[in-house]
């Protein structure tokens, strides 16, 4: 144990001494702080040479807000994560985070009641469109009335595809995610998701890899069905990243795909999914999924 020193025997210390340099060396290698900041000597090292207790700053401060155990679970968590080692920079992530789930939300929020507004009148120019179109009385209109209110209707169709297009990429925390479709085409979105929430499995939709992989950081599905062609990503690369993290390699992956079978399992074996369903396919195809999510609820 080192000997103690007054404040007037620090103060007699010569830095540029062997004696004084060993003690700073000694001090440096226990604390992992500097003796000397700017050829300035540290309160901290002057308060070592007094015989002072050293606090990790980074370690013990938390220890101010919350009690023992909890500060002890503290240091553990810090060995594996070490962005968050104190509790200030704890504050800061959790605040950012708070901030961008919050901005998120307002952001879906305010689409959810822009589409609700946007489908109302939609419905009623695209529902009186084609009833002229397909009653008696469209016999008497001239071509062009014809030509301009089957345009309309056309407009009113591409508009909302182009809202349940977002609609289907928009993250949402409605509900827990029994099977994730990631599928670039809407009409076999729909007629997927629809057959199994007919099933009784919770089923979201989504059209890009990048809006999958957010839900799933978000929200980890209990299955993801996955189309290989994606307009942004490769299934391939997508169910490779997935395996590869350990909190998401257990989810079981299966390819829904219209690629030749030959080339569908050298996929399924590169990738390490669990399976695929070809196209066209069969709803009783999907029995395979059931099995794998009944063994996950037992």
């Amino acid at each position: 144990m080192k000997e103690l020193l007054s404040d007037r025997e620090i103060a007699q210390q010569n830095l540029s001494e062997e004696q004084i340099e060993k003690e700073m060396e000694r001090y440096e290698k226990e604390t992992k702080k500097y003796a000397i900041w700017d050829n300035t000597i540290t309160k901290g090292f002057i308060s070592w040479l007094k015989g002072e207790k050293i606090y990790d700053k980074d370690k013990k401060r938390i220890s101010f807000y919350v009690d023992e155990d909890v500060s002890d679970k503290w240091q553990e968590y810090m060995e594996t994560h070490k962005q968050y080692s104190t509790l200030s920079k704890l504050i800061r992530a959790a605040v950012n985070n708070f901030i961008e789930q919050e901005e998120k939300s307002s952001k879906y929020q305010k689409f959810a009641a822009l589409s609700h507004d946007l489908k109302q009148p939609l419905t009623a120019i695209k529902g009186f469109s084609q009833l002229i179109m397909e009653s008696t009385y469209s016999e008497k209109l001239s071509e062009e009335t014809l030509s301009i209110i089957k345009n309309i209707f056309d407009q009113s169709v591409l508009l909302e595809k182009k809202i349940r297009g977002v609609e289907n990429n928009t993250p949402s925390a409605e509900f827990d995610i029994d099977i994730l479709l990631i599928e670039d085409d809407h009409a076999t979105i729909n007629l997927i998701t629809t057959y199994l929430k007919g099933q009784g499995y919770k089923c979201k939709g989504v059209s890009s890899g990048n809006t999958a992989l957010e839900i799933i950081d978000s929200r980890p599905p209990k299955l993801v069905l996955l189309d290989i062609l994606l307009p942004d990503i490769s299934g391939v690369d997508l169910c490779k990243e997935l395996k590869s993290k350990d909190k998401y390699k257990n989810i079981p992956v299966y390819f829904l795909t219209g690629l030749p079978e030959s080339d569908v399992k050298e996929a399924v074996s590169e990738a390490n999914a669990e399976g695929y369903i070809l196209k066209p396919f069969n709803l009783a195809d999907f029995k395979v999924l059931f099995n794998h999510l009944d063994k996950v609820k037992e």
